[in-house]
C-alpha cells in the first residue's frame, strides 16, 4: 500500500466589515477574516496539507500573495487546484481530519453542514471528513480564528477512481472563470490560464 500523509495548518484575524467563511460555507458573524482572498481558514489549510501530501509545495507557491488576480476569491479554486496536483500524482483522499481553533463562532451546530460541504468539494463521502473545534483559551487568540488539518492520500489504482475526481476539478473550475471574468471586467487585470508556481514560501495572507 502506497499512502502519504500531509499536514496544513492556517490563521487568520477577525476583520469587521468582510463575511465569515469557513468551509466554503458563509457563517453569520460580525466580523469575517481577513486575508488577500476570502480568508477562509479552513480550506487553506485543507489544501496545504494536500499539497504536502504530495511534496507540490503550499498555497503561496501557486497563488503568490498580493496578486490581484486572487483578491477576495474563493477559496474552493486554491483547493481545486490541490486536487489537481492530487490527481496528476496519482493520488485519492483516504480522509481528512481538521481542527479549528477559534473563540466564536460556535462550529458544533453546523460542523455536520461543514463537512457535508467540505466532503463535497473534495468529492468524497462525508464520512471521510472530520471537523472539530476547540476554543484558544488561556492563548489570548480570542480574535484569531486557526485551522489544523491532516490528511491521508493513498496511490489510486483504478482509473475510474481519478476519472471521477477529474469531473468535479472541471466542474469546480468554473469559479476559476468567473473569477478572471470579474478581475477582467472590472480591474482590467489580464486573464491567465497556466498557473506557474513561483515555489514562494510565504502564505496567502
Amino acid at each position: 500500500m502506497d499512502i502519504r500523509i500531509g499536514l496544513g495548518w492556517d490563521s487568520h484575524a477577525f476583520k469587521p466589515g468582510v463575511p465569515l467563511r469557513i468551509g466554503g460555507m458563509t457563517l453569520d458573524h460580525p466580523e469575517g477574516l481577513a486575508g488577500h482572498s476570502d480568508g477562509d481558514v479552513l480550506l487553506h489549510a485543507i489544501t496545504d496539507a494536500l499539497l504536502g501530501a504530495v511534496a507540490a509545495g503550499d498555497i503561496g507557491s501557486f497563488f503568490p500573495p498580493g496578486d490581484p488576480r486572487w483578491k477576495d476569491a474563493d477559496s474552493a479554486i486554491f483547493l481545486n487546484l490541490a486536487l489537481e496536483e492530487l490527481q496528476h500524482a496519482g493520488y485519492g483522499i483516504v480522509n481528512v481530519d481538521a481542527t479549528l481553533v477559534l473563540a466564536a463562532p460556535k462550529i458544533s451546530p453546523i460542523a455536520g453542514e461543514m463537512r457535508a460541504r467540505v466532503a463535497e468539494l473534495l468529492c468524497v463521502d462525508m464520512e471521510r471528513v472530520s471537523i472539530k473545534a476547540k476554543t484558544p483559551e488561556g492563548l489570548n487568540l480570542d480574535h484569531v480564528a486557526q485551522c489544523h488539518a491532516v490528511v491521508l492520500v493513498e496511490r489510486v489504482q483504478d482509473p475510474d477512481a481519478l476519472k471521477t475526481m477529474s469531473a468535479v476539478i472541471e466542474s469546480q473550475r468554473q469559479l476559476e472563470d468567473v473569477v478572471e471574468d470579474l478581475l477582467s471586467s472590472v480591474h482590467g487585470v489580464p486573464k491567465r490560464r497556466t498557473i506557474a508556481p513561483v515555489f514562494d514560501t510565504e502564505d496567502i495572507t
